[in-house]
């Protein structure tokens, strides 16, 4: 998996910040409430991935859910299909043009990264919070890892109102990703089988 690719879906999963759904004072307030109150969620995405020298994107779409602690899925439709589904132990990574699946555990996969950030329970052990000014109609807080070295230099998380409309992330090697959600909803919980995979018969399975 190339770092263009691996952003690509790690941006994915910072979909599950979605929408905030109480009155804060200010986008980093938003963002403590979110985790803090918001259990569940599903919502369409628009991913643009920007490499370091600005000339080249890469745009995805599709659907994701989520449930704390640490379980969603997301099923790439365009250009490409794809899934990335976790049970809160395992993570799961389907390509089925390759019929090839990947395994890892959670621990392993989300360390300081937008998934820990959007699907734990904790926020400021992990990342430090900044308020920044507002941008294109909307209030921004930067949430950057408290360990360095990691692959996620910061990620940035825009309301408006109560919702929260986008999330940008700039990784260690000049990469930008931008995640624009479309109608979320947190009042319904999804299917516990939402969170479940079966391997595809005959499909080459790789566990890290």
């Amino acid at each position: 998996m190339n770092s263009f690719g691996s952003v690509a879906r790690l941006v994915a999963a910072t979909a599950m910040v979605c929408s905030a759904t109480g009155a804060w004072a200010d986008a980093a307030e938003s963002l403590r409430g979110f985790v803090r109150d918001v259990k569940s969620g599903q919502s369409d995405f628009t991913q643009t991935v920007t490499s370091p020298d600005g000339k080249k994107q890469k745009v995805s779409s599709g659907s994701f859910s989520f449930a704390r602690p640490n379980r969603f899925r997301f099923d790439y439709a365009k250009p490409y299909p794809q899934t990335i589904v976790s049970d809160g132990v395992k993570v799961w990574f389907h390509d089925p043009d390759l019929n090839q699946v990947t395994v890892r555990k959670v621990g392993d996969t989300l360390g300081s990264t937008p998934v820990a950030l959007l699907t734990g329970t904790s926020i400021e052990k992990t990342f430090e919070l900044k308020n920044q000014p507002d941008r294109g109609g909307l209030e921004w807080v930067q949430a950057t890892p408290r360990e360095t070295g990691g692959t996620i230099q910061w990620l940035k998380a825009g309301f408006k109102g109560k919702a929260l409309m986008a999330v940008e992330i700039a990784d260690s090697f000049g990469q930008r990703s931008l995640l624009q959600l479309n109608e979320l909803t947190t009042e319904v919980t999804p299917p516990a089988a939402t969170f479940s995979f079966n391997i595809p018969a005959g499909a080459d399975v790789s566990e890290q």
